[in-house]
């Protein structure tokens, strides 16, 4: 059974950080790439970082770059997936998914980021 949870969601004024974690479980997560993904009031979910499965290489949508991190740590049959994020801007509130990249159809309930003064 697949299950995706994310934690770690919360308020922060802008110029603040907070960390998040997933952990992936149900499927054979260490054959694919993973990732996070957030969804703003009104707008499309986005992907925001992944992790490469083959080398453990990082990619940022321009936006994130250089305030975040993201990284991963492989166990026996689930994934711990991370998102360190600084230097927080009120355009990062949104509720944050872990998945894989491409996405699969599940998704988890999300973690809600709210940056704000």
């Amino acid at each position: 059974q697949v299950q995706l949870v994310e934690s770690g969601g919360g308020l922060v004024q802008p110029g603040g950080s907070l960390r998040l974690s997933c952990v992936a479980s149900g499927f054979t997560i260490d054959r694919y790439h993973i990732g996070w993904y957030r969804q703003a009031p009104g707008k499309e979910r986005e992907g925001v970082a992944c992790v490469s499965v083959s080398d453990g290489s990082t990619h940022y949508t321009d936006s994130v770059k250089s305030r975040f991190i993201v990284s991963r740590d492989n166990a026996k049959n689930m994934v711990s997936l991370s998102l360190q994020m600084n230097s927080l801007k009120p355009e990062d509130t949104a509720v944050y998914y872990c998945n894989t990249s491409p996405p699969m159809n599940y998704w988890g309930k999300g973690t809600l980021v709210t940056v704000s003064s």
